[in-house]
This record gives structure tokens, C-alpha cells and sequence, in this order.
């Protein structure tokens, strides 16, 4: 049997992870930021499924200033003092500031759009914002945009109004920026961080995070230092553009003297591809790739190390890694490789049963990832000349959105805030070189911003882009975040935040 001081030790580790960190000198009010949040709980989680209720969906109109109105009232609501709406040629951003006259300014970005959704694949309405017992974890909302990314935005927010009921000064000042396009590859974000208020706010700054929901399900975080940029486009293949085939479906029997544009694109598609399907042959792709360097392929061994490769494939529904490669050789690759995919493809008849029709059009919907030092226009540029120089010139390329790779320095105020923030917390942490995934952030760490960006946050939640996406309220292990554990785990990166701005003054 253990001891009895054995049992309030495990008991106290235990109480730090649930909450966060213990203060620390420096931390002027924090006990009662962390009572204020805690008080707050339900009505935060409210607030979330409330959020939830109203879906902007970019790719289908819907909500786009409903959506922005609302984010704009959010921010107001957790103590920002300014906030509008900044329009765009497409859907609406939203900029805000909190000055709390602190010497240092950390910069926020939040997106409020969300991905579509078939309410028929969920097993709750998805825009209930339902709570319900997932096993192992506790108890968890799902909706369309817990995790992604409404549920760790509140959290943040939720943080901040509690700085707000609690009277205590905020360590740091803020500059907010929301963009409503996020999920289609934020096409308008530009036009947003180019207005000169918004430009003039952020280059105050130190440093931009997106707020997450990190940890695995052991409590481990990986703090990443960038990621893949993305480039969502379709390719349009028409017998009126090509010249050859129908301008609209005809009779199949046709097909013994009509061209087909169907198979036409599928002729385009396979020239994107090697032999094995899956390396990209676009020509001139790999010319401007560079190569992970020895401290990012350390980074990353360190984080496989610490991960569970029976987990990922179970999670992910696969076998067995490309070309039967071993984990740590595929995560390289995962890191190092810009890829070409094909989301879907849409031609002719696809009801029950068959038609017998020649399709007079085929679209393939495409995804570019690309990495350091990749651009999007270079990759679009590509793409159209590999096509033309093929035949394939009447292939329509309509680029509905994208942005380039973004990395971060691993000595950056940011990344040393995040890291002291965690170790303070004894939430375990690894690094690595960059996320597979991708979000706009080479707008802030590119030209002319050039600010440290990265993603941030505790507690878990999964099914992003799926049904029952789901977001961890109350966590039954005690080295997982819940809700208010995320929310006191941001009120502590604040207070670290200037902590170690104020070190590197020194």
C-alpha cells in the first residue's frame, strides 16, 4: 500500500494537469483568473453550443455576415475594447484589440467558418452541440466545429473574459484577426492583414498563435514549428472547352465515334502522378523543395519516439505505411513531401443503377500540400504548364483558394512561451518540424509581417472534417485537459508570455 504522502503527491499532480499550472510570482491574480473561469463553466459551454447553432459555411454561402457579426460579438463580449468587421472580396474578416497597457502584445488568429456536413452520418444533430459520455474520456460535446476550431476559440475567449470578471489586468495586450474562409483554403485572408490598421496592430505583436486542442490521448503535446501550405483547386474537362467530344451527356453508344472528356481527364490526372500513384510528376515540382535539416528530422525522431504507431493507423484505418516504409521513415516523409491529391471526382450518372450516358464534362476537385520553399503561384504556374505541354491545355484550372508553407524558429519568444507554459504545467511536450496539415500562417510569417506563428492549446477533441466531430469538456483522465483546463492553461501562456518577454529584454 502506498503511503499516505505518496497519495496527496499523485493526488496533487494530478490536480496541476486537470487546471494547469501553479502561479508563480509574477502571476498578479491569477488564483482568481482561475476561480473566475471555473465559475464560468457552464455558461462557457453554452456559449460554445450556441456558436455551434450558427454554421458559416464559405463554399456554400451560408452565414457569411451572420458569421462575422457574430464573431465580432464574441470578442466584444470577453473584454476586447475595439472590434469591426473588415470586408473582402469574398466573405468578411474581423479585427479586434485589447489594450491592457502592458509593455508586450501577443497577436490571436481564429477562424469562425467550418466545414459542410450530412446530418444523416451523425448521431446527434450537429449543430446541437450534444454532451455526451465517450468512453476513456469523459464527457465530450459533438458538433460541427467543437474541435475545429470553435471549441478551442472559446476556450481561449473564455480565458480572457475571466481575466475581465475577476478585475485583474491582462499581462499582455492583444490584436485579434478571424477570417471566415479557412476551409477553402483562405482565398480573401490577404486582403484582411493588408489594411493598414489591421498591418499597423499586428506589427506590435511578438508573435500570432491559433488556439487547439493538442494533446494525445496520454496527455502528450506536440508543439509544431509549421506547416504545409495548400492549394485547393478542380480541374474541368469539357468537350465545349476541348473542342472534341460533347458539350453535353449523350447516349453511350456513342462512345464508338465521340471523344469522351471523362476519360480525357482521367488521362490529364495520371500524368500528375509517377507509376506508383502516388509521387507527383508535375514537371519542375521538386525544384524549390528543401530538405528537412538534421535538427528538424531530430525533432521529429523525438516525437515519434514519444508516439504510438499501432494508435495512428487504427485512427487513420490503414496497414501499412507507403512503400511498406517503417514509422520514423514515414513521418519524414509526411514532413518533407509536397503532394498532389484528388478529393473527388464528378462526372456524369453516379445515382443507383446506370444511365448508359457519354458525359459531356468531368471535374477532379485538388488539393496541392506544399513545403519550404514552395509558393502557391510557382505550384499553380506548374501545374497548368506540365498540362499544357501534355495535350491537356483545354483542362480548365479554377483555383478557388490557397497559400504557402509557413515555419517558425524554434528560439522565438513564441515557441520559448509555449514551452515554459507546458513544462510549468508538467504536460510532456515534443516538437516538430511541421504540421501535414496547413492553415494560412506564412501571412504572418512571410514577407512583411515576418512574425513567429504556431498552434497552441490543451485538451483533446477529434472527427475534424468528419461526422460526430466532438470536443472534451470533462476529462476522467487526470493527464488530459478538460474545458477549464484548456481555458487556464491559456491564462497561464499570457502570464508567460510577458514573463519571457521580459527576460529577453534583459
Amino acid at each position: 500500500m502506498r503511503s499516505t504522502k505518496v497519495i496527496l503527491a499523485a493526488t496533487a499532480i494530478a490536480a496541476a494537469l486537470a487546471t494547469g499550472a501553479t502561479a508563480k510570482p509574477g502571476d498578479p491574480g491569477r488564483e482568481k483568473v482561475v476561480a473566475a473561469i471555473k465559475a464560468d463553466h457552464e455558461a462557457a459551454v453554452e456559449r460554445l453550443r450556441d456558436w455551434i447553432k450558427l454554421p458559416t459555411i464559405a463554399n456554400m454561402g451560408i452565414n457569411h455576415r451572420e458569421g462575422a457579426e457574430y464573431m465580432r460579438s464574441l470578442v466584444l463580449d470577453a473584454g476586447f475594447q475595439h472590434a469591426k468587421v473588415v470586408p473582402t472580396d469574398g466573405v468578411p474578416g474581423v479585427f479586434a484589440t485589447l489594450d491592457a497597457g502592458a509593455k508586450d502584445t501577443l497577436a490571436v488568429y481564429f477562424m469562425y467558418d467550418v466545414k459542410h456536413y450530412e446530418p444523416s452520418e451523425w448521431s446527434s444533430p450537429p449543430l446541437e452541440g450534444r454532451i455526451v459520455d465517450r468512453p476513456g474520456e469523459g464527457k465530450v460535446m459533438i458538433g460541427r466545429g467543437a474541435v475545429n476550431q470553435k471549441g478551442p476559440e472559446t476556450a481561449f475567449l473564455s480565458a480572457i473574459r475571466a481575466f475581465k470578471a475577476a478585475g485583474v489586468k491582462l499581462p499582455v495586450n492583444l490584436v485579434f484577426v478571424a477570417e471566415g474562409e479557412e476551409e477553402i483554403a483562405s482565398p480573401h485572408f490577404p486582403q484582411v492583414i493588408a489594411n493598414p490598421e489591421v498591418r499597423a496592430a499586428l506589427e506590435k505583436a511578438s508573435g500570432i498563435i491559433i488556439p487547439s486542442a493538442g494533446q494525445s490521448v496520454d496527455g502528450q503535446m506536440t508543439l509544431l514549428l509549421g506547416a504545409k501550405g495548400a492549394v485547393e483547386l478542380q480541374l474541368i474537362s469539357s468537350g465545349e472547352k476541348w473542342g472534341r467530344g460533347p458539350n453535353k451527356d449523350i447516349h453511350s453508344s456513342l462512345m464508338a465515334n465521340v471523344d469522351s472528356p471523362a476519360w480525357h481527364l482521367v488521362k490529364a490526372l495520371n500524368t500528375l502522378v509517377a507509376e506508383d500513384g502516388h509521387t507527383p510528376a508535375i514537371d519542375g515540382w521538386f525544384e524549390n523543395v528543401k530538405p528537412l535539416t538534421a535538427r528538424q528530422k531530430e525533432l521529429i525522431a523525438a516525437d515519434v519516439a514519444a508516439g504510438n504507431e499501432a494508435d495512428d493507423m487504427k485512427v487513420l484505418g490503414i496497414k501499412r505505411w507507403y512503400k511498406e516504409e517503417d514509422y520514423l521513415t514515414a513521418n519524414f516523409r509526411l514532413a518533407e513531401q509536397p503532394t498532389v491529391n484528388i478529393q473527388g471526382l464528378v462526372s456524369g450518372y453516379t445515382g443507383p443503377g446506370g444511365k448508359t450516358v457519354l458525359p459531356g464534362r468531368a471535374e477532379a476537385k485538388i488539393d496541392l500540400r506544399l513545403v519550404p520553399d514552395m509558393t502557391k503561384d510557382e505550384a499553380v504556374a506548374k501545374l497548368k504548364a506540365h498540362l499544357a505541354k501534355r495535350g491537356f491545355g483545354d483542362i480548365e484550372v479554377n483555383v478557388s483558394g490557397g497559400y504557402g508553407p509557413t515555419q517558425t524558429d524554434e528560439n522565438s519568444l513564441l515557441i520559448k512561451a509555449e514551452q515554459a507554459t507546458l513544462a510549468d504545467a508538467k504536460i510532456p511536450m515534443t516538437m516538430s518540424a511541421r504540421s501535414a496539415g496547413s492553415w494560412p500562417g506564412v501571412v504572418f510569417t512571410g514577407p512583411p509581417l515576418k512574425m513567429a506563428a504556431g498552434q497552441f492549446g490543451g485538451g483533446r477533441g477529434g472527427g475534424a472534417h468528419a461526422p460526430n466531430e466532438w470536443l472534451l469538456i470533462e476529462s476522467s483522465n487526470p493527464k488530459v485537459l478538460g474545458f477549464d483546463g484548456q481555458a487556464i492553461l491559456y491564462a497561464d501562456f499570457l502570464y508567460e508570455v510577458a514573463r519571457t518577454a521580459a527576460k529577453a529584454k534583459r
